[in-house]
């Protein structure tokens, strides 16, 4: 290949594969073959370069209508978890659709579910090349409690550079980079894969309808990988890939006394008071160095090596900086571990709600008749969410005085998933990352769950790769929930890299 000017002229030599054994010197050049191709190394960089460039430029072009775009999409409630929110998960699905028929895709549909509809669409350029499947959802959580948002929570904001909505960083924001990707490389030509959206309305209330639609779709969804933008980096100083993610047990305990609120003087002292059982049950979970105090519990932990706890100890961290933005004073945590390790590697039970007996405006002196808690476990690899569930309800139904009657029921789950470094997905995600950060990725575990993942990977047999972009102090799942543009934009940058890299290691 010569460059006259501007213009790029090609002159290319098609020979097969079988050709050529290796690596060879040609008229004073290093050549490798590329698509049945035989490029020198350097044209290979100089058509590369153009074509980044290319995504550049679309990009710059339009980044203020794919803000505008995502900005429309948090405006609606989506709330999966709120039956009265069901006409704006449909609406939301119409626009996920809408988006995806603008952003150029071959065919888009909504499939309707038991639950809130799934989104899929796909664009297949070439039947020869590999298939990239990404995952998303559209739903979010609720935004309770709202007297504590600066704003309001489907009325985004943009300040100091961040979007401030509910599901502007889970997982609206993230499952658009995606598709505003997409539309950068099919509108510049530059699509390396064919891919495949599936973008589901109930990951933030477990995902009971997905599994049904993937066994009865396999066909529909049959790709080389699956590509999940649903987790965290540590900074954009410090870009990192999550190489897995926790599992999910989810419970609820209700605990009651007498059979209606009693008179606290009357009755006080002399009948059991349901929210101090409860409490009581509660504080048994742990141990005196916070260690999980379940008979069990621990049977299927795998527990990490000392190799894997010094890979961890690399990722950078600030215990100073950690605290200040939490407003707290000391950190808490099962002994013998480090922080990253407590929220990486280590399974942890955590109180996620507890009520009972008079919470309104001023007092009244009751004894309720009833008292009710939330709690849900974090799972590493070999436990089991179906086996840890189990030993949650009995633990609680086994500790419980004859004062009370306990009844502990499952609310939902899901397996915890690892991903292989050594794969073909896992290395193109570094090497893109490492190409628009200029930085080697840092390979860490997500504290987080997306039940999803080993259910895909068992239904359709084929691996995923995590590429996150948001940061964990996003305040996922809380008031003031947020998604810095810099990560939005920079998502949308780096995804064609993937699949540029994936295409060529397949």
């Amino acid at each position: 290949m010569n460059r006259q000017g501007n213009t790029l002229c090609t002159k290319i030599i098609v020979i097969e594969k079988a050709d050529v054994k290796k690596l060879g010197r040609i008229a004073g050049s290093w050549f490798v073959i590329k698509q049945n191709m035989l490029l020198s190394l350097f044209d290979i960089y100089y058509m590369e370069n153009i074509i980044m460039q290319a995504w550049k430029d679309y990009q710059e072009k339009n980044k203020e209508r794919f803000l505008s775009e995502l900005l429309d999409l948090l405006r609606v409630p989506s709330i999966s978890a709120r039956s009265d929110h069901k006409n704006d998960m449909l609406r939301c699905a119409e626009a996920v659709k809408g988006k995806f028929l603008e952003a150029g895709v071959d065919k888009a549909e909504i499939f309707a579910t038991e639950g809130h509809p799934i989104v899929y669409a796909e664009k297949i350029v070439d039947a020869k090349k590999p298939t990239v499947l990404v995952y998303g959802h559209y739903d979010v959580q609720p935004a309770d409690p709202l007297e504590l948002w600066h704003s309001g929570p489907f009325e985004p904001v943009i300040k100091e550079g961040k979007i401030f909505a509910r599901g502007s960083a889970d997982d609206k924001g993230q499952f658009y980079m995606h598709v505003k990707a997409f539309e950068t490389m099919n509108k510049t030509n530059t699509l390396a894969t064919n891919i495949k959206f599936i973008i589901e309305g109930e990951e933030e209330v477990g995902s009971p309808n997905l599994g049904k639609f993937v066994a009865s779709h396999k066909a529909l969804l049959k790709a080389d990988v699956i590509l999940i933008s649903d987790t965290s980096m540590i900074s954009l100083e410090n870009p990192s890939i999550d190489i897995g993610v926790r599992g999910l047990s989810y419970i609820e305990v209700e605990v009651t006394g007498p059979n209606r609120d009693l008179h606290s003087g009357v009755y006080g002292g002399a009948v059991a008071n349901p929210v101090t059982i409860l409490a009581k049950m509660i504080a048994s979970c742990h141990d005196e160095n916070n260690h999980i105090a379940i008979p069990g519990f621990y049977d299927d932990v795998v527990e990490p090596g000392a190799e894997e706890r010094k890979l961890m100890a690399q990722a950078p961290f600030d215990e100073g900086e950690y605290k200040t933005d939490l407003g707290i004073r000391e950190l808490w945590g099962e002994k013998g571990f480090s922080t990253n390790e407590r929220t990486g590697i280590r399974p942890t039970l955590e109180l996620n709600g507890i009520w009972g007996g008079y919470t309104g405006e001023g007092s009244k002196t009751v004894l309720p008749s009833k008292a009710y808690a939330k709690i849900s476990a974090r799972l590493v690899p070999n436990q089991s969410s179906k086996k840890t569930t189990e030993i949650l309800l009995k633990y609680f139904e086994s500790i419980a005085p004859k004062s009370v009657t306990v009844k502990a029921t499952e609310h939902h789950g899901g397996e915890p998933y690892m991903t292989p470094i050594d794969s073909k997905a896992f290395r193109a995600a570094a090497k893109a990352i490492e190409a628009t950060f200029n930085k080697q990725v840092i390979p860490v575990r997500g504290g987080g769950s997306i039940p999803i993942c080993a259910l895909f990977e068992k239904e359709l047999g084929i691996k995923i790769v995590f590429m996150g972009f948001g940061l964990d102090s996003d305040n996922l799942h809380s008031p003031n929930e947020k998604f810095d543009l810099a990560n939005f934009y920079k998502g949308i940058e780096t995804i064609p890299y993937f699949h540029n890299y994936f295409a060529e290691m397949s």
